[in-house]
């Protein structure tokens, strides 16, 4: 936790390094945030010093669920040093947003906040993005948390094939990966049009699948600005997907690509959805592509990008928008809804239940009926040409059950808040996959500032349970949990 906060405190030092050559205001607020975050960290090392390093299973629960809730406490800081965020509510929504990557705000004017506090919420997105990378690749698994050993034993990960033996090193790779890929973001983002700090900052949010914008319009701000709509959507998509694959492609391994079940899927979904839309929105004449471009009327490469775009963003929970996608028919309003349950690829920084969990539920389905048929034969569900252990097909369908259940359960508490059905049940789905916008007054063109404060809590409390795949949070709420074994 000590180290935790130490690192929180140097971002926030970066952001007041923006703030100063900005000239915002808010310069000194976010230096002091910053030194009370680094105080407070070296006390927490301090005080442990002399305690074994050695962490079981349980422990590793509890750091990688309070990890997350001591950043966001501490994350919270320069929102409440510069009075940007009033509130302890308001800034733990808008914090706890931020490092889950949801992307789900309460702020009403966006491009009135200085550029530190501007910077420091799209910081929040990038070290929970890469946080997310270490912990599906080199934590997770070891814990067996949530079907994500699968990923470690079966998909292209490293234990399958390791891109380094030592998990510390693992981790250094795919944060360079991380890394390049941000620069490379924001250097095409700038010759596209964009200013360097509107750049930096949506690559930030694009690689961590976040969302935050500099802009209250979010990327239909350069509506008239194709080549910038296509580079994020480039970058969206890399996010989404496994970053492992990254690392094979960088390696020449091309193959092993081409070959990732998941990997084929992910795309496969992503064209077929996006047929869908772009040929609904083409074809209803009536339907503007968003409050801020003209109607469709037959332009086609405008259909296409809006379709791409806003498919891509909702199936790798990123969250930008370039357009009310609620508002183009009740059909693609379900479409999208459902996209919401979707999400990307394991090993990335999306959110959701991930495709290749949805893979393995539709395949040990329709095995169901081979196997009603020949009740006596072994029937095995098969992943990347590989058998994959029964208890781990048990263990996803579990996880698809409490993740439906819990979302059932997020509809009801906001809907006893007395919130509207569609956005309780869209704030619900938005929340617990990290997604973003939801529907109702949720939608893309609002935020969520107005919920309840009671509202705020619980789906905040929805976003870090999905954003750690549910078992990491909800089981340290179990009572045997803590009983001495």
């Amino acid at each position: 936790m000590g180290l935790l906060l130490l690192c929180n405190g140097g971002f926030m030092l970066i952001a007041a390094l923006f703030s100063l050559i900005y000239k915002d205001g808010a310069t000194l607020d976010i230096f002091l945030a910053s030194i009370t975050t680094i105080v407070t960290g070296v006390l927490f090392m301090l005080g442990t010093r002399k305690h074994k390093k050695e962490v079981q299973r349980k422990e590793g629960y509890i750091i990688v669920t309070f990890g997350w809730i001591v950043l966001s406490l501490s994350g919270m800081l320069p929102y409440l040093f510069t009075g940007a965020i009033p509130g302890v509510t308001n800034a733990f929504f808008e914090t706890v947003s931020g490092y889950t990557t949801t992307g789900a705000s309460i702020v009403d004017d966006i491009e009135a906040l200085p550029e530190g506090i501007l910077l420091w919420r799209s910081l929040t997105h990038w070290i929970g993005g890469m946080g997310i990378i270490v912990l599906a690749i080199a934590i997770l698994p070891l814990l067996g948390i949530g079907g994500m050993q699968l990923f470690a034993a079966e998909a292209p990960g490293p234990s399958a094939e390791k891109l380094h033996p030592r998990i510390t090193d693992t981790a250094k790779r795919l944060w360079l990966i991380y890394v390049g890929y941000t620069a490379a973001e924001t250097l095409l983002l700038s010759v596209a049009g964009m200013s360097f700090f509107d750049a930096l900052n949506h690559s930030l949010a694009t690689l961590s699948t976040g969302g935050f914008s500099t802009k209250n319009a979010s990327l239909a701000f350069w509506n008239d600005t194709p080549a910038i709509q296509y580079i994020v959507m480039f970058f969206m998509f890399l996010a989404g997907s496994n970053f492992v694959l990254s690392y094979f492609a960088f390696k020449g391994k091309v193959q092993r690509i081409l070959k990732d079940e998941e990997f084929k899927y992910y795309v496969g979904f992503i064209l077929i959805f996006t047929i869908v839309v772009a040929l609904v929105i083409h074809t209803q004449t009536n339907v503007p592509v968003s409050d801020y471009h003209p109607m469709v009327l037959g332009n086609g490469e405008s259909s296409f990008r809006h379709a791409l775009f806003q498919v891509i963003a909702v199936i790798t929970t990123t969250g930008f928008v370039t357009a009310d996608f609620t508002s183009w028919t009740p059909f693609l309003t379900i479409l999208f809804f459902g996209l919401f349950f979707l999400g990307g690829s394991a090993g990335s920084t999306a959110g959701g239940i991930k495709v290749m969990r949805h893979l393995l539920i539709i395949k040990n389905g329709l095995l169901e009926f081979k196997r009603t048929l020949h009740p006596n034969a072994i029937i095995p569900v098969r992943y990347n040409n590989k058998t994959i252990k029964e208890h781990i097909v048990y263990n996803i369908i579990g996880f698809f059950v409490l993740y439906m259940l819990l979302f059932i359960i997020g509809a009801l508490v906001l809907g006893a808040m007395g919130i509207d059905f569609m956005s309780a049940i869209g704030g619900a789905a938005s929340s617990l996959g990290n997604v973003g916008p939801a529907l109702g007054s949720l939608n893309p063109l609002s935020n969520f500032n107005s919920l309840p404060d009671a509202g705020k809590w619980w789906c905040g409390f929805l976003m870090l349970a999905g954003r750690l795949e549910l078992f990491t949070v909800l089981i340290l709420l179990t009572p045997y949990f803590w009983k001495r074994t």
